[in-house]
């Protein structure tokens, strides 16, 4: 049988060296962790796990501003606007096991507003990376005060992490909730109050 090694066709180059390609580095994981790559089960998972880690990680190629700036209206509004339980997936940078959950995400306008759908879609910008909660949940509420200039942001992360619950302390029902609050949520705390009473008000009708 043809080796897995023989059949990929990409290779990085620096300098003059040739480094194997991900499918190549994928086998020889496999290989030493005493399986056979060859074999029939195993034959395109190196294939598999390249495009499944390239679509995992695929916020690289993404920009937050782009993605907020396409949907910027001028609006009197000054009141909360919060989407919440957005769905979201990631990677755990320490171990490459996912952790998932739901973000919620709020802002108080200064004259503009976003387009609903681009709040998701900034979520995936940062979560299809390799990434820590506590990070996630900071770029996602910096990004949203920077381009849009609201009054104040406000994010909570909801998530169950694989590298908890599956290795480690296996620990399947704990969950990890991380926050940040800019501007008006920082300042004023019936404004926070107010922000974390609607998200809470999920849990309860659900």
């Amino acid at each position: 049988m043809t080796d897995i090694v023989e059949r990929s066709v990409e290779r990085s180059r620096v300098g003059d060296e040739i480094f194997p390609g991900f499918a190549d580095l994928v086998a020889e994981q496999i290989r030493q962790l005493g399986e056979d790559p060859t074999r029939q089960g195993l034959l395109k998972t190196p294939e598999r796990v390249e495009k499944s880690l390239r679509w995992l990680t695929r916020g690289y190629e993404m920009s937050a501003r782009e993605v907020l700036e396409k949907a910027i209206f001028d609006e009197g509004h000054h009141n909360m606007v919060l989407v919440k339980d957005i769905e979201m997936y990631s990677l755990c940078e320490h171990h490459l096991l996912p952790f998932f959950g739901k973000v919620h995400i709020a802002y108080i306008p200064d004259g503009r507003i976003v387009g609903l759908s681009k709040l998701p879609r900034l979520v995936e910008v940062f979560s299809r990376r390799l990434q820590v909660q506590e990070r996630l949940t900071e770029q996602v509420a910096n990004s949203l005060m920077e381009v849009l200039r609201p009054q104040g942001v406000a994010v909570v992360i909801e998530a169950q992490h694989l590298c908890m619950m599956m290795r480690g302390v296996e620990k399947q029902n704990s969950r990890t909730i991380t926050s940040a609050m800019k501007g008006v949520f920082m300042d004023d705390i019936g404004t926070r109050e107010e922000f974390l009473r609607l998200c809470a008000m999920n849990r309860i009708s659900g």
